[in-house]
């Protein structure tokens, strides 16, 4: 923390200081937490997933009937699917958060250093974010697996 009693340094000064490194480290940290839930996402899918193809591949060495299994294979694919819902809400949340800090600190700036030192995000670049495309993929993966399902696990346990 800058000390309030520096020479040249007033209340105000030292309080815009640190309210603006206050803001670039939750920018930073809503940053990390995209990845975070990506991954979190990722290793629960993947081992969902593994059990419903562990379960497409040995439910007749089980001894598990073929509707049961595929009630089995339709639920871990709807709880992947609610898995997915929750990390693109949680990234959605975490840009609303990003573009809230971002205002702030344009807003800062502007009465700290001058007029349009830092331009406020536009959120018409959205295709230009990383977050955008994280909830792409996955959404492409989700419905990759739901196609699958469809297509090829539950058709061929006939």
């Amino acid at each position: 923390m800058v000390a309030v009693t520096q020479p040249g340094i007033d209340r105000a000064q030292a309080f815009e200081v640190e309210r603006y490194k206050y803001l670039l480290q939750q920018l930073h940290t809503v940053n990390e937490n995209v990845y975070r839930f990506l991954a979190i996402y990722q290793t629960l899918a993947t081992v969902l997933v593994g059990a419903a193809l562990a379960l497409f591949v040995r439910y007749d060495d089980w001894k598990i009937e073929r509707e049961i299994a595929q009630i089995g294979i339709v639920a871990i694919l709807l709880l992947v699917t609610v898995i997915a819902a929750f990390t693109i809400l949680l990234i959605v949340v975490g840009v609303l958060t990003w573009l809230d800090y971002r205002r702030e600190e344009c807003e800062l700036t502007e009465e700290a250093v001058r007029p349009g030192y830092r331009k406020p995000p536009d959120p018409k670049n959205f295709w230009r974010w990383y977050e955008t495309y994280i909830v792409l993929f996955i959404l492409g993966s989700v419905g990759f697996m739901w196609v699958g399902a469809a297509l090829v696990l539950l058709p061929a346990m006939t």
